[in-house]
C-alpha cells in the first residue's frame, strides 16, 4: 500500500498548485488540472505534467482516485457533489457549504457515495496548535471552559482589489462572519469539541477605508461567541482588523495554554496555578514546539505554517487506509455553518442562534430548502445584503477607480457594480 499513489486530480490551477506541488511528499501524483482560466491552467499543468480541463464534466471523467477542490470560497459544495456522484474522493477547502441547504446535500450525498470526504482546513496543524492538541488529550489543562481564536487578516486596497477582480466577487459580498473556519478549526482540534449555538455582533467598515475607493459590501470584521458542546464559551474574531496575526488560546479546568501575540508566536505559554500543579509540572514555561520528525522537512516546505502539508497528507492517507480523516464531512459542516448562523444573529443584534448538527438526518429534514444566501447570484426577495448596515452604494470614484485597476470598461460582464 505505500507503494501506491493516489492519482489526484486539482480544481483551480492558482491556489491548488500549492496542493499540488506536495504530491511528492505525501505518496499522490496529480494527473489532471482544471481552471477556467486558460492562461493559469496551461502553465500550472506543463509544471506538474498533468491533463489540463476546463471544463468541469470533463475533468471528472478522467482516471483518477480523487480531487482537490481549491476554487471560490463559496463554491465548493456543488462541485464536491458532482465529485462525489462520479465516485471520487473529495477533498475540499475554506468553506464546505454556502447554505444549509447545501449543507444537508453535501452531507446526504458523503454518505451515499461511501468516499473518503476531508475538509481542508490547514490552521489545526500550526506547530503550536498541534502541541496544544498533544497538552489537551493528555489533560495537562483539563477541560475547556473557555477558548479563543482568531484570524486577523487586513489587507491594502491593491491587494483587495487583486485578489477580488469583478465588483461581484466573493470577497466584496461575503459576510464578517462566513470565514470563520481558521478560528474555529483549531479550538475544535484541539479539544474535540463541537459549537452548538452562536451570538454575533459584526463591525461595519469605516466610510472612508481605502480614501472612500473601496468596492466591499460587506462588514469589516465580526466577533463570534459559540457555546460548545460541554458547555465552554468560545470567542473567534476576524477578519479585515488592523494587526495581523493568528492566536489561540485555551482556558481548561488546570489551566491555560496559547500561542504568544509578541515576539515568536509559534512559542507556546503554558501557566499553571499553584494548587493545580502536579509532580512535573511547572507554573509556567515559555517554549519552541517541534513537528513531528518524519514531517519537519516536508512541513517547512509547505504553506500556511505548515498547514497544507498535513491536510494533504491526511487525505492521501484516508484514501490508502480506506478510513474517515479527522476533519470529516461533518466537522467541516460544523465549522462552515458557524459563519452563517453567526451572520443571522448579527442581524438579530446578537440574538442567539442554533447550529444544526447534520450528522442527524431527522434535523438535516428541517434545513433541506434552507437556500438564505448573502451573494449576489443569489439576489432575490427575502436575501440579506451582506453587511448589517444593508445595501451599501458604492462611490462613482471607487467605482472608476476599481475599473481602472481591473483594466475593464462597463460593458464588461465585472464592469457593473
Amino acid at each position: 500500500m505505500a507503494s501506491k499513489k493516489v492519482r489526484i486530480g486539482v480544481l483551480g490551477a492558482k491556489r491548488g498548485m500549492c496542493f499540488a506541488g506536495l504530491a511528492a511528499d505525501t505518496g499522490a501524483e496529480v494527473v489532471a488540472l482544471c481552471d477556467t482560466n486558460e492562461q493559469i491552467l496551461a502553465n500550472a499543468a506543463s509544471q506538474v505534467g498533468a491533463k489540463a480541463y476546463t471544463d468541469y464534466d470533463a475533468f471528472l471523467e478522467h482516471d483518477m482516485d480523487a480531487v482537490v477542490l481549491a476554487n471560490y470560497f463559496h463554491q465548493h459544495a456543488p462541485f464536491a457533489i458532482k465529485a462525489l456522484e462520479a465516485g471520487l474522493h473529495v477533498m475540499s477547502e475554506t468553506s464546505a457549504c454556502k447554505t444549509l441547504g447545501e449543507g444537508v446535500a453535501l452531507a446526504r450525498a458523503v454518505e451515499k457515495s461511501g468516499k473518503i470526504y476531508l475538509f481542508a482546513e490547514n490552521y489545526p496543524y500550526f506547530v503550536y496548535n498541534q502541541e496544544m492538541r498533544r497538552l489537551y488529550q493528555n489533560g495537562v489543562v483539563g477541560e475547556l471552559q473557555y477558548g479563543e481564536g482568531e484570524y486577523i487578516h487586513p489587507v491594502s486596497l491593491g491587494d483587495k482589489l487583486g485578489l477580488g477582480p469583478g465588483f461581484n466577487h466573493w470577497r466584496h459580498h461575503m459576510p464578517a462572519t462566513y470565514y470563520c473556519t481558521h478560528a474555529m478549526g483549531p479550538l475544535m482540534y484541539i479539544t474535540d469539541l463541537r459549537p452548538v449555538s452562536v451570538n454575533a455582533l459584526c463591525i461595519p467598515r469605516p466610510k472612508d477605508e481605502y480614501d472612500g475607493l473601496g468596492v466591499a459590501r460587506n462588514d469589516l470584521a465580526s466577533v463570534i461567541l459559540c457555546r460548545m458542546n460541554n458547555g465552554a464559551v468560545v470567542r473567534l474574531a476576524g477578519l479585515g482588523l488592523r494587526g495581523h496575526g493568528n492566536w489561540y488560546r485555551i482556558h481548561g479546568t488546570r489551566g491555560l495554554m496559547e500561542n504568544l501575540r509578541v515576539g515568536n508566536q509559534d512559542m507556546l505559554r503554558v501557566r499553571h496555578e499553584p494548587w493545580d500543579l502536579q509532580p512535573g509540572e511547572y507554573s509556567e514555561q515559555i517554549y519552541l514546539p517541534r513537528w513531528p520528525a518524519e514531517s519537519e522537512e516536508a512541513a517547512r516546505r509547505a504553506s500556511h505554517g505548515g498547514g497544507d502539508y498535513f491536510v494533504m497528507k491526511s487525505f492521501v492517507d484516508a484514501i490508502l487506509t480506506e478510513t474517515t480523516p479527522y476533519f470529516d464531512v461533518y466537522k467541516g459542516l460544523d465549522m462552515s455553518i458557524v459563519g452563517i448562523q453567526a451572520y443571522r444573529s448579527a442581524l438579530a443584534n446578537g440574538a442567539p442562534v442554533e447550529l444544526p448538527d447534520f450528522r442527524d438526518e431527522s434535523v438535516r429534514v428541517k434545513y433541506e430548502n434552507d437556500d438564505w444566501s448573502p451573494y449576489p447570484e443569489d439576489r432575490k426577495p427575502g436575501q440579506p445584503w451582506p453587511s448589517i448596515l444593508g445595501e451599501i452604494k458604492l462611490s462613482p470614484e471607487a467605482v472608476e477607480h476599481a475599473r481602472k485597476f481591473w483594466g475593464i470598461g462597463p460593458n464588461d460582464p465585472g464592469g457593473q457594480p
